[in-house]
């Protein structure tokens, strides 16, 4: 039998050694064999197992035992200078590796690279990944971010640097909601708090005017028309007075744009039927609540009569992705102002009226049979495009059993979001070349985004090659098990949140400091500068929050718990953070020591006498088994637990084997190397999860 490759995956290159003996001894085709190669449940009876023989051996007509035995003793030649094979129980095939074969492919990984270079630990990336186009974050303009954009900004960019580290190609996309309906708000939103801030008023007048609206409305009517009458009357002079078009000298911060949507989000809501008017600047009286859409309007007409309004729109845009940037570098996201193609992009030219051209002329003609078919047609007034199954049947319906369709277009000639969602499909797979489309978006939209991918397949713009994916995730709840909300009802802000990480977390570093004198591993904690700590509490506290909400099952809800995500204890960023930072506090006290040592000499080499130095090697060849899996189901709760395994095994081998007091150099050396690389692909894998490591803490 031919000698397999080692590739990095040990996983892999055993169920691939396993699955083509198997292959060979039951005359069946490769394809058909799985292997099924898993890691050992429990270490003392080996590093891996196959059960293939009990589930190959019934359809063959052999006895699963019989069928092992001999698939122990091809995988024995086969695999003779990497494994042992003992078969257990019924026909269980445990796998031991070889000690030497270990310290060989631990020994092979390479010294680090150069300062800033991506430390690869010997991993080759993939040469036929396919691109991936991930679709994460999208905040909505004019608002600010608030802790429900976490998980969507977070999960995606874990997913995208380990992806890129796999060898896709990855391109990021930002779909920020920055037009629709509600944009002709955000526009008088920031006219009027532009014209506030420059007649000197204070944002709180603002806030109290809202306040008076929603009073008002909930009992005293006259009161509330002649608040309504004040608000139009200056509204109106707003709207006459010419430099209404020129307040960019007015500096606008993102909280005071959102609070002047807010204000005309109150004004319209609590003038419906009131019969509240408006002056255009033409004169003419427009209803109050008419306003914002005559506006939207106007934006999507453009021409140089409509410049102010489409200055407005930008600048509202501008204000909003400057802040979202600021957000993404404090949150070490890797979004960057070219990732955003945002719902305008779609609204350029003629996209939009292009796209449905073409679903006309792909749906005309008739779809064959057995599979999903799309058909667009108007109900209602309205472009609907309707889905049925292989059998003819609605794809989709609504809570009364009628058909449900995506609308594309309203009787009044306007698109949806649903159309915007329909572009952007087209363009990342048509003009991006996009191979695998993820869409890093919560679980409530699971419904739109079927209905989204099967009309993709469905008009042919998703063929065989493409793969469309929803990486849903659940919500963040409060101790209470409901959504998470501030102590007075409202929503979190995330710039808030982190705040408060950051404060939490140098309070935590405080305390740890205090108690250095207790203990001798804590002895730099107390001698850290006040400066550097606050750094460092910047780095933990904001790092806790993300590995918090990787760590969990992003199909799960989970509940925010402070004191679990600050804990110096247990699958914690702290605790990876301290772990790596205790590790490199060995090569310092090394460095002191005995002078500069060079653990990658040739003349160095790994030796395994102790069970706790084999299981951390181990446990450091198994990195591409995390990333793989990761990489497959889109799972970064995975390399979190991959990296807390990892860290334990460094606690109990630092426990039970001396480094800088080894019995000899030799032993010295090969400990400090083992120590080196643990902390390099600690590093490594908390980089691939976007949290940075602190070299000392």
């Amino acid at each position: 039998m031919m000698q397999p490759a080692h590739p990095a995956n040990l996983r892999e290159m055993l169920d691939d050694a396993l699955g083509r003996a198997l292959a060979e001894l039951t005359a069946l085709p490769r394809a058909q064999v799985d292997a099924a190669v898993r890691p050992a449940a429990d270490p003392r009876f080996g590093d891996y197992q196959c059960n293939a023989a009990l589930a190959l051996a019934k359809p063959l007509g052999v006895k699963p035992r019989e069928l092992a035995e001999r698939l122990r003793t091809a995988a024995a030649a086969a695999l003779a200078d990497v494994a042992e094979f003992e078969i257990a129980g019924p026909g269980f095939l445990n796998i031991r590796l070889r000690d030497r074969f270990i310290e060989e492919r631990l020994g092979a990984i390479p010294r680090p690279g150069a300062a800033g270079e991506t430390d690869r630990l010997g991993i080759a990336p993939a040469a036929d990944a396919p691109r991936v186009v991930i679709d994460y974050s999208s905040p909505n303009i004019a608002k600010q971010m608030h802790v429900g954009h976490i998980r969507s900004t977070i999960i995606g960019d874990a997913l995208a640097r380990v992806l890129e580290f796999c060898g896709h190609e990855v391109i990021r996309q930002n779909h920020v909601g920055d037009w629709g309906t509600a944009i002709g708000m955000v526009v008088l939103g920031l006219w009027y708090i532009e014209t506030r801030l420059k007649r000197g008023e204070q944002p709180e007048t603002v806030e109290q005017r809202i306040a008076a609206l929603r009073s008002a409305d909930a009992g005293d009517a006259a009161g509330l028309d002649a608040l309504g009458a004040e608000i139009c009357r200056e509204w109106s002079e707003d709207l006459a007075n010419p430099e209404c078009d020129r307040f960019a000298e007015a500096h606008v911060e993102l909280e005071q744009l959102e609070l002047g949507y807010r204000f005309v989000q109150a004004l319209t809501s609590v003038a419906a039927g009131r019969g509240w008017m408006v002056r255009n600047r033409d004169g003419s009286q427009v209803d109050a609540t008419a306003v914002p859409r005559l506006v939207t309007l106007m934006l999507q007409q453009g021409g140089e009569a409509n410049a102010p309004e489409r200055e407005a729109w930008q600048r509202a845009r501008e204000i909003s992705l400057q802040y979202c940037q600021q957000l993404y570098r404090r949150l070490g996201v890797l979004l960057r102002p070219e990732d955003v193609v945002g719902e305008s992009f779609y609204e350029q030219g003629d996209r939009l009226a292009g796209l449905v051209k073409e679903m006309r002329e792909r749906l005309a003609a008739p779809a064959g049979g057995g599979r999903v078919r799309a058909e667009l047609r108007e109900d209602a007034g309205a472009l609907c495009l309707f889905q049925y199954d292989e059998g003819g049947e609605p794809l989709y319906r609504n809570a009364d059993g009628d058909p449900l369709p995506m609308i594309i277009q309203k009787s009044d000639g306007a698109y949806l979001y649903a159309t915007t969602d329909l572009a952007a499909m087209r363009y990342r797979i048509v003009e991006l070349g996009g191979r695998r489309l993820l869409y890093v978006v919560g679980a409530p939209q699971k419904l739109h985004l079927e209905m989204l991918f099967s009309a993709a397949r469905a008009i042919g713009w998703a063929g065989p090659g493409v793969s469309i994916e929803h990486v849903s995730f659940g919500q963040i709840l409060g101790p209470d098990r409901k959504l998470l909300r501030t102590r007075l009802g409202g929503t979190v802000k995330l710039g808030d949140l982190l705040d408060e990480a950051e404060r939490r977390a140098l309070g935590v570093l405080e305390q740890r400091a205090a108690q250095a004198g207790a203990a001798a591993d804590l002895a730099e904690a107390a001698i850290l500068p006040a400066e550097e700590v606050r750094g460092i509490a910047q780095r933990v506290g904001i790092a806790a929050v993300k590995y918090f909400d990787l760590n969990r099952d992003r199909h799960s809800d989970y509940v925010f718990d402070w004191d679990a995500m600050l804990s110096l204890k247990g699958n914690t960023a702290p605790y990876m953070m301290y772990a790596y930072a205790r590790i490199r506090s060995i090569y310092r006290k090394a460095a002191e020591r005995l002078g500069r040592t060079d653990a990658y000499d040739d003349r160095v080499a790994l030796r395994l006498g102790h069970a706790s130095e084999r299981a951390l090697a181990l446990r450091l060849l198994r990195f591409p088994e995390a990333l793989r899996i990761v990489q497959q189901e889109l799972t970064p709760h995975v390399l979190c637990t991959y990296v807390y395994d990892l860290a334990g095994d460094f606690m109990r081998f630092y426990d039970a084997c001396p480094v800088l007091q080894a019995p000899d150099d030799a032993t010295r050396l090969s400990r400090l190397r083992l120590c080196d690389v643990a902390a390099r692909t600690l590093r490594t894998a908390l980089g691939l999860l976007g949290i940075d490591v602190i070299e000392r803490m």
